[in-house]
């Protein structure tokens, strides 16, 4: 964490960037899966866009695999990973990850409708009655967290390292996924407190209105990458692309 924090100070200017590209791809993302954002789904939906953020991230590995390469990495290479020989592979955990947050949000609506109801609340007043005065509310939202932090798993493994080795090697997505997966059973400690921590960062940027994000975000992004390069064996993979 303190090495991406070093990075993340060294490229403040890519918090334009990401200020700009965070909201608008979360809101396009719910807005996709679901056709608008009902009440009932706002914390499924602000839960579950921890899913996706890795995605977000990638231009920050890009930036970061250059610096170490001592090539030029200021934003405008914010980018180019698109050149990568990795990038349809990366299109590929794309789409699997919206997916899994699609999954996410309708599973959390069904939890939600078998505890409260198909009738959606009149307002946020009566919401928060529902859940914090009612018992069928308190279960839903243990059976809720409890199928939450199953999705978390999933989602830890698939993308622990899995998007930094496509930024920075020319593999394929399932071989990307497997070592990522790989690494966190070897690695259970560390997955484990890095999960937590990303967590508790998410929603400290989120409050309010998501703008810490735009801090938190290309922390995350920088750490990350350096928590790849030693946690993965990069000798035993595929020379780096010159791009």
């Amino acid at each position: 964490m303190k090495e991406g924090w070093a990075d993340f100070r060294e490229k403040r200017g890519d918090i334009v960037v990401i200020a700009i590209i965070y909201p608008l791809f979360s809101l396009s993302v719910a807005f996709a899966s679901l056709g608008g954002v009902p009440l009932v789904l706002f914390f499924p939906m602000a839960a579950g866009l921890s899913l996706v953020g890795p995605l977000v991230a990638v231009g920050f590995y890009e930036l970061a695999r250059r610096r170490e390469a001592g090539l030029d990495s200021s934003w405008q290479h914010f980018f180019d990973i698109r050149h990568s020989p990795s990038f349809g592979s990366l299109i590929g955990v794309a789409v699997l990850m919206i997916m899994l947050f699609g999954s996410w949000v309708w599973v959390g609506g069904a939890i939600h409708d078998a505890f409260l109801g198909t009738v959606p609340p009149k307002s946020v007043g009566q919401f928060l009655h529902q859940l914090f005065g009612t018992a069928a509310g308190w279960q839903m939202m243990i059976i809720g967290n409890l199928v939450g932090f199953a999705y978390a798993l999933v989602a830890l493994g698939l993308t622990w390292t899995s998007i930094p080795m496509l930024v920075d090697r020319p593999v394929d997505g399932a071989t990307a996924i497997s070592t990522s997966f790989r690494a966190v059973m070897a690695n259970p400690g560390m997955a484990a407190r890095w999960g937590l921590i990303v967590a508790a960062l998410l929603v400290a940027g989120s409050i309010p209105a998501f703008i810490g994000l735009a801090v938190v975000i290309p922390w995350l992004g920088y750490a990350t990458w350096h928590l790849y390069t030693r946690v993965v064996d990069r000798g035993a993979l595929p020379p780096i692309p010159i791009r």
